[in-house]
């Protein structure tokens, strides 16, 4: 079917919506995690950030100025349709980004819901325009995205991690957004005091949701991140590598973090190896923590922990790895924690007893 051009502004806006807004949106994100995004510590990756959140708030002023006809000249009324569309489109740019980042650090048991926020905004963004309009709406949405930003971006600046860097970011969030919103007061007061209480209810309330995710469990503990992770029949460190022995996989268990089944021999011990990124400059403890299903009392029970002390900058992850001798029958995950129990990924396994060593193959990282 024959695409018509838009003959004007709002049509413009219109057509970018209809056609190019959905497939830029699906092209952003693969872009964002195979090429632009790759690492948090990178000074390309921020600034990607910063110029996102700078058009951002650029939008979000303009369109006050214009509300309250501070700003009359006859080119910018005309392109007022066109502001909500590049508003949407810096948040989209962010919230692909965040999708991206926190998507590399998430362990799906404990970070689904976030990472599921986070694709609902992603997806919603793209019904948002008409909401654009909206100052209290448009704060609400900068303060999520300036909050999702510093969660990671304050620990690569001061080499640190923890919830009291997760409370810095918070303060941090809130004291730019006052800020904001200060220089908007003294710019575009009657906008400020009209929706002085919705804004500071949904700042409020935002805050608050981010709180209880992160001391859940929900938020990954970005900026670490598990690149690689697998159960394996020995593992050997020779030089700058390590060499891995596992079962052949099926083609479909290649793209896996995990084998799912670990067939042991008589006096067999299981290895589990990991490799943590972490940015430039920030050394840290991690942990093996080594689990067991009791099916009795249908829980998890921790036979024993293990601490990794990594170094940051190594673009696959500091590797390392744990063993466990001869371990039981049945169901076993390893998950990798932080030093403040923050759950970076899971290696989960079923190890299923056999009278022969099995056929292994070898791989080196």
């Amino acid at each position: 079917r024959f695409v018509k051009l838009p003959r004007n502004i709002e049509e413009l806006a219109r057509w970018y919506m209809h056609y190019i807004s959905p497939v830029s949106l699906i092209a952003g994100f693969l872009v964002d995690y195979y090429i632009l995004l790759r690492r948090v510590d990178l000074w390309t990756t921020n600034l990607i950030f910063f110029i996102y959140l700078t058009i951002a708030a650029g939008c979000i002023l303009l369109l006050a100025l214009i509300e309250t006809g501070r700003l009359r000249r006859p080119w910018l009324l005309a392109a007022v349709p066109l502001l909500p569309v590049v508003a949407q489109f810096a948040f989209g740019g962010l919230f692909n980004g965040f999708l991206s980042l926190y998507s590399r650090s998430a362990a799906i048991a404990t970070s689904w819901l976030f990472i599921a926020a986070l694709a609902i905004l992603l997806l919603a963004n793209e019904r948002f325009v008409r909401f654009y309009m909206r100052f209290p709406f448009q704060i609400g949405i900068f303060f999520t995205t300036l909050f999702s930003f510093l969660i990671f971006f304050l620990p690569v600046v001061f080499h640190r991690i923890g919830p009291y860097m997760f409370f810095a970011s918070g303060i941090v969030s809130v004291a730019l957004i006052t800020f904001f919103l200060y220089v908007f007061s003294k710019i575009v007061p009657e906008v400020v005091s009209r929706d002085r209480t919705t804004i500071a209810r949904t700042i409020a309330a935002i805050f608050i949701a981010f709180n209880i995710l992160y001391f859940t469990g929900a938020i990954p503990p970005l900026p670490l991140a598990l690149k690689e992770a697998g159960v394996y029949h020995a593992v050997a460190r020779t030089g700058d590598e390590y060499r891995l022995l596992y079962e052949p996989l099926r083609w479909y268990e290649s793209y896996l973090r995990y084998n799912t089944t670990f067939h042991r021999a008589p006096g067999e011990s299981a290895y589990v190896y990991t490799a943590v990124f972490a940015p430039s400059g920030l050394s840290t403890v991690v942990f093996h923590e080594w689990q067991h299903y009791e099916r009795a009392g249908s829980a998890w029970v921790t036979d024993e922990t293990i601490p990794f002390f990594i170094v940051g900058g190594r673009d696959g992850g500091y590797r390392g790895y744990s063993v466990k001798t001869r371990p039981a029958e049945g169901l076993w995950r390893v998950n990798v924690i932080t030093e403040f129990g923050q759950l970076i990924g899971r290696v989960s396994f079923e190890v299923v007893e056999v009278e022969a060593p099995v056929p292994v193959q070898s791989a080196t990282h």
